[in-house]
C-alpha cells in the first residue's frame, strides 16, 4: 500500500469523529500521527504479506505490560476500529507469580477501556527457580513455559492464533545469536505453528521499529509493568547482540530496515545448504 493510500484511510481522529478509546488522550501533533501511520502500516504489511488474518477467526494477544505488547494491542485495537482486521481479538496475561508482580494493573487498565481479557494466574516462578540454581538467568525456561500456557488457553477459548508482540529487533538479535552462537541462519518468523499443530503463532510487529514503539507507548501513557520482576535479566549474548545493531545503525544509519528485508530475500543457491538447493544437480546443467 502506497503512503497516499494509507494516508487516505488512515485519517486524524479529531476530524474523523472517534477513535478506539485507548486512543482518548493522544497527542494531536504532526509527529505523533506520522508514527502511528508508519506503525499501521509496519503491521499491515507483515498481516497481508504473510496472510495472518482470516476473517471471523479469533486471536488470543498475549500482553505482558511491556510497551511491545501494549503497542501491539493498541495497533490491532486500532486496525480493527477502522475495519482493516476481521478478526476478534480477545487480550489475556499469564501472571507468572513473579515476586510484587501488581495484579491490578492490567485488568484494571483493560476493563476501564472495555477491553475483552482474561487474566490467569499460574506460578510458573516457583518451578523456574526450583529448576535453576541461584543466579541463573531465567528467562529461556520462564518463557518456554509461558508459551505453553498461552497456547492452552487459545485452545480453551476457541483462538486459532496466539498473537505476539515482538518485533524487528528481536528477530535481527535472534538471527544474529543463531549466526554467531547456534551455526545457523534463523530468525524469528512472522508466523509459524506450534509443535502440535494446534495453534499459529503470529507476530504482526515483525517490520516494526523498537524505538519507534517506544515513543508509541511514552506517548499513549501506558502503564508499564518491568520484566525484571523476579531479579532476572536477559542474556548478555542478547544484550551483546542488540549493542552490536545499535552501533551498526549508528554508524550506518537504515541498516536495520536493510537487514530486516534482507531476511525475506533469501538465494539458497548462494548459500552452503545443499537441503535447500541442489547443487549436484548443477552437473546436469553444464553445456559441453
Amino acid at each position: 500500500m502506497t503512503e497516499v493510500a494509507l494516508a487516505d484511510e488512515i485519517t486524524d481522529d479529531a476530524s474523523s469523529g472517534g477513535a478506539h478509546p485507548i486512543f482518548a488522550h493522544v497527542p494531536r501533533s504532526v509527529a505523533f500521527n506520522k508514527l502511528r501511520k508508519r506503525l499501521i502500516r509496519n503491521a499491515r504489511e507483515a498481516i497481508d504479506k504473510f496472510a495472518m488474518a482470516r476473517t471471523g477467526e479469533r486471536w488470543l494477544v498475549a500482553l505482558s505490560g511491556g510497551k511491545d505488547s501494549y503497542g501491539m494491542l493498541a495497533i490491532l485495537l486500532d486496525l480493527k476500529w477502522r475495519g482493516l482486521l476481521p478478526v476478534d481479538l480477545l487480550v489475556c496475561n499469564l501472571d507468572q507469580g513473579q515476586p510484587n508482580f501488581p495484579k491490578h494493573v492490567l485488568p484494571d487498565f483493560l476493563a476501564g477501556l472495555g477491553i475483552e481479557h482474561r487474566i490467569e494466574y499460574r506460578d510458573t516462578y516457583s518451578i523456574v527457580t526450583d529448576k535453576l540454581p541461584a543466579g541463573a538467568t531465567y528467562c529461556s525456561l520462564c518463557s518456554r513455559l509461558r508459551r505453553g500456557n498461552l497456547y492452552r488457553i487459545a485452545q480453551e477459548e476457541g483462538c486459532s492464533a496466539l498473537v505476539l508482540g515482538h518485533h524487528r529487533e528481536d528477530s535481527l538479535e535472534t538471527f544474529f545469536m543463531n549466526l554467531f552462537h547456534g551455526g545457523k541462519l534463523a530468525a524469528m518468523p512472522a508466523r509459524l505453528m506450534n509443535d502440535e499443530g494446534t495453534v499459529e503463532v503470529l507476530r504482526p510487529m515483525i517490520f516494526c521499529a523498537e524505538d519507534d514503539l517506544q515513543r508509541f507507548s511514552d506517548a499513549l501513557a501506558f502503564p508499564i509493568i518491568p520484566c525484571d520482576l523476579c531479579g532476572s535479566q536477559d542474556g548478555l549474548e542478547r544484550n551483546a547482540t542488540k549493542a552490536m545493531l545499535n552501533d551498526i545503525e549508528k554508524r550506518m544509519p537504515g541498516r536495520k530496515d536493510v537487514m530486516i528485508r534482507a531476511l525475506g530475500n533469501v538465494n539458497p543457491s548462494h548459500l552452503l545448504d545443499t537441503r535447500l538447493f541442489d547443487f549436484a544437480g548443477l552437473t546436469d546443467r553444464r553445456t559441453i
